[in-house]
This record gives C-alpha cells, structure tokens and sequence, in this order.
C-alpha cells in the first residue's frame, strides 16, 4: 500500500515544486494499490503543491459532441427519426455537475468535484484547477479555441507551466494538441455541442487529430528539461509544457 506521505516524498524526488502550476494527467492503476484510494494522490500533489501552487486537470466531456466517436458511438443502428430524437435529449453541459469524461481517468473527477475547484466553461474540452492561480486559470474559454492560445492550455504555456504524466506516455499530454494551432492554415472542421441553456450550438475550429502525436515519443523523451522517473510503480515524465509544444510544432511541421 501506497500512502500520501510517499508519495509526497516521490513527488519531491521527481522535481515537483512548491507554488508551481502543475497539469497532471494519471493513471491510477499504474501506482499501485494506494492507501485511502484516489484521494492519497490529490493530498500528496497540494501538500508538495503548496498555498502558492496550483493544480490542473483535464475534465473533457467528448460525448457532448456530434462529431466524436465517443458520441457517435450510441448512434449506431438507430434511424434517422431515431437519431434526431438521441440529439434532441442530449442533457446541456453544466460545467458544475456534468461529470468528465470516462475515458480521461477517474483522478480528474476527484479533482473537479474537490471542495474549491473551479473548471472552464468549454462544454467539450474543459479544464479544473484548485489553487491560487484556478480563477485565473480556467475563467475565459472560448469556443472556438478547444485547447489553443484561448485556453487553459495558452496559459500554462505562457506561464511555463508543467505537465506531469503518471504511468501516461508522454506523447498523451493534453497540451500538446496546441501545436495543431500553431501550424499555417490548419485544417477546421464544425464542431456542435448542448449549451448550460439547454440550446445546440455549432461553431468553427481546429481540427484536433491525435493519430500524429505518437509519432514524436523520441523527440519528446529527447528533450533537456523533460524529467523522468518513478512514483510509487509508474514511471513518469515531468515535462515543461512550452518545450514540448515547441517540438510537437517542429514535428508537425517537419
């Protein structure tokens, strides 16, 4: 059994630093089993974390969407009439209850429903922070701009932020995808999703692909500053997200 105060201690050894804004994306299994489940990690990050520090995790609600697989998935089979009825009911967003996504991990649940954690309005690709810079963090997300330069994911990197990956590979963080932004003329695609209203609404974006990200695993494990090492039974990175954005926009380019 693992309990907070290793993994405090495991944090500490990593590199993780006091008052800094830290994004983590886990997977819990690959810890190994923890004293006081879940929770065990979210103690030990703030007590490393600090008054000062802030921590970020991603909480995307992909099935409210009419384009992603995870929603076109129940879909299958239907008839049109069928089909025009599953839209129709779609529950809204509602950035205060909807829960995140199955498929993101369930560390990112137990952080959004903390008491003082405060998520991004975007009803596809949301973010929750708890700590001092959360308000600052999370307060305007604009449509348009999933996880661009208008999102949490522009000011982690212009805050030289870090992303912490748990038992993840490194090519699965999150804050890459701003690289598909940075390229000329990027490809956009129409996205439609249920607003807090109750209302569809359909808007212009990127077109976020994943498929071109394990391709940059050595370039990324490449780099100087990124960390790497255990915590409880998972290997881990700790990457700064302005560096590795800087060689998903080189990869992507190339």
């Amino acid at each position: 059994m693992i309990g907070a105060a290793e993994l405090e201690r495991g944090l500490r050894e990593l590199g993780v630093e006091e008052g800094e804004t830290l994004l983590v994306q886990s997977s819990l299994r690959s810890l190994g089993e923890l004293d006081g489940g879940p929770e065990a990690l979210l103690k030990a990050l703030l007590a490393v974390l600090g008054e000062s520090g802030t921590l970020v995790v991603y909480t995307a609600t992909p099935e409210n969407s009419n384009t992603s697989r995870l929603a076109l998935a129940p879909t299958l089979g239907m008839t049109d009439e069928q089909k025009r009825e599953h839209w129709r009911t779609r529950p809204p967003f509602n950035p205060d209850t909807t829960p995140t996504s199955r498929i993101l991990g369930h560390f990112s649940e137990v952080v959004r429903l903390a008491p003082g954690a405060v998520r991004s309005q975007h009803p596809q690709t949301s973010f929750a922070a708890l700590g001092r810079r959360a308000v600052e963090l999370t307060e305007d997300h604009p449509l348009d701009s999933h996880l661009g330069e208008g999102s949490p994911v522009g000011r982690l990197r212009a805050w030289r932020s870090r992303a912490l990956l748990i038992g993840v590979p490194v090519w699965c963080c999150t804050a890459l995808h701003l690289a598909e932004y940075l390229q000329p003329d990027p490809p956009m695609q129409t996205y439609g999703c249920v607003l807090p209203d109750g209302n569809w609404t359909s808007f212009e974006a990127v077109h976020l692909r994943d498929e071109h990200f394990p391709g940059m695993t050595g370039a990324l494990e490449r780099m100087p500053s990124l960390v790497t090492g255990p915590l409880g039974e998972a290997d881990c990175f700790l990457m700064d997200v302005a560096d590795g954005v800087a060689v998903a926009d080189r990869h992507l380019r190339g």
